[in-house]
């Protein structure tokens, strides 16, 4: 019960019956007010007037006129008002009351408690939901974010990729692409292994270049990139298909070209699947067009991976 005015009118009324019932005398009533903290500016008044004319007090208008001025002060006595309560719902000892008044303390406290474990329950519930949504705004604003910064990446990875159109060394332009792409495959959340080379274990030196390694449903992915005016053959994917075959198994081959392929290039792959060894052919085209209309690149590589294996269509247009 964090709220300003903590007691709600039905527990104030149950708390000036019942105070004044568990304090046997005037003195006994300003005695349990100080032990809850009560500021002594606030019973100076009524101390005086106990000492002057004593007559005049009544321990239920003064039970009554102290907690009302608890409760309008708000947070500055929400301490006063929390030991107040602990002090009745703790209460044990009602031989100390009036005998007149036991029966009737015992019952105001039992209405006490019960109210008060009901307001608590409430407030628990309320904590509790005002938890679950601040987890869930913060959830989605965290999505929000993820959302947009995975947007901006993609703008960005989209800038340097028409960037490369104007690149005129071959070279250069190739390894850029290599960048662009593992960025672009990051930026959809796909793990990426840049490019790395494979050395013979009898000093052979480099045996194998591959341009990058992506993982898609745990699945990895042999990356090759050509940036070739001209269209890519046999002899230029073969070399992927051996690299992927010589995985056994636990890899599948992704081929990215800025040229189209050939007929019998396409056929080459789409026999490769025979010996188990799974190839996707992409053309670079493929992908400005996915930039063009902001689609989903797991979703475009998961179409082109089902062709392939299912209906033996390596070079599957989505």
């Amino acid at each position: 019960m964090e709220n300003t005015f903590q007691y709600p009118p039905e527990l104030l009324s149950l708390l000036i019956e019942t105070i004044p019932r568990l304090c046997r005398g005037k003195k006994d009533l300003l005695l349990f007010f100080q032990g809850a903290g009560v500021s002594p500016s606030l019973l100076s008044i009524y101390e005086a007037l106990l000492k002057t004319n004593s007559g005049a007090f009544k321990k239920p208008i003064v039970a009554r006129e102290l907690l009302t001025k608890l409760n309008e002060n708000g947070d500055r006595s929400l301490r006063e008002r929390r030991e107040i309560l602990k002090r009745v719902t703790e209460f044990q000892d009602f031989s100390v009351c009036w005998e007149n008044d036991q029966a009737a303390a015992r019952g105001y406290v039992a209405q006490v408690r019960e109210l008060v474990h009901v307001k608590d329950s409430f407030t628990r519930m309320q904590i509790e939901r005002d938890e679950e949504r601040r987890k869930r705004l913060a959830e989605q604003t965290a999505l929000f974010n993820a959302e947009k910064d995975r947007k901006a990446k993609i703008e960005m990875v989209k800038a340097d990729l028409y960037a490369l159109f104007g690149e005129h060394d071959a070279r250069k332009r190739g390894k850029k692409l290599e960048g662009v792409l593992n960025s672009l495959f990051a930026a959809y959340g796909i793990l990426v292994r840049e490019a790395f080379t494979v050395k013979g274990a009898c000093k052979e030196g480099v045996i194998e270049q591959i341009d990058g390694i992506v993982e898609l449903d745990s699945c990895l992915y042999l990356v090759e990139l050509k940036w070739w005016n001209e269209p890519l053959g046999t002899a230029e994917v073969s070399p992927h298909i051996v690299r992927v075959y010589g995985r056994g198994g636990q890899a599948r081959g992704i081929f990215i070209s800025y040229s189209r392929y050939t007929k019998p290039a396409i056929t080459t792959c789409r026999e490769a699947l025979a010996g188990g060894t799974v190839i996707i052919l992409c053309n670079l085209q493929e992908i400005v067009d996915l930039f063009e209309k902001e689609g989903d690149l797991k979703k475009w590589l998961k179409a082109k991976v089902t062709a392939a294996i299912v209906d033996k269509n390596p070079l599957y247009l989505v």
